[in-house]
């Protein structure tokens, strides 16, 4: 085999070679645009599905929140009403006995007093 050819062919190979190389490229930046393509539609797609999650979560917390507003209103109208009957009987019974009220809320202060200050020497 004579130079030229043995040159010529080596040419040929890199020639060949080059051009797969370049065609490998080509291929490897078409597949990663297409898996970045594919990646970002995947995120827009998971970040819509979160926001309507979200909004059905919210409508739903709203829902149970109302429901249990409604349901508690019965209870808190009988509580302010109870409350109010009970503060008109101690004001009732303090004008009665003044001297007892106060002595009983002196008690009552200095056995707290007791019991805390016993609580916190431990």
């Amino acid at each position: 085999m004579p130079a030229d050819s043995a040159s010529t062919v080596d040419e040929e190979v890199n020639a060949a070679s080059s051009k797969a190389k370049q065609a490998a490229k080509a291929a490897v930046a078409d597949a990663t645009e297409l898996g970045q393509k594919r990646l970002n539609e995947a995120i827009d797609i998971a970040e819509r599905n979160i926001r309507e999650a979200a909004k059905r979560v919210e409508a739903a917390v709203r829902e149970s929140v109302e429901t249990l507003r409604t349901r508690a209103e019965p209870y808190r109208e009988n509580a302010t009403a109870q409350l109010d009957e009970a503060q008109k009987y101690v004001v009732e019974r303090i004008r009665e006995r003044p001297v007892v009220a106060t002595l009983a809320g002196l008690g009552a202060g200095l056995l707290i007093g007791l019991l805390l200050a016993n609580r916190s020497e431990k």
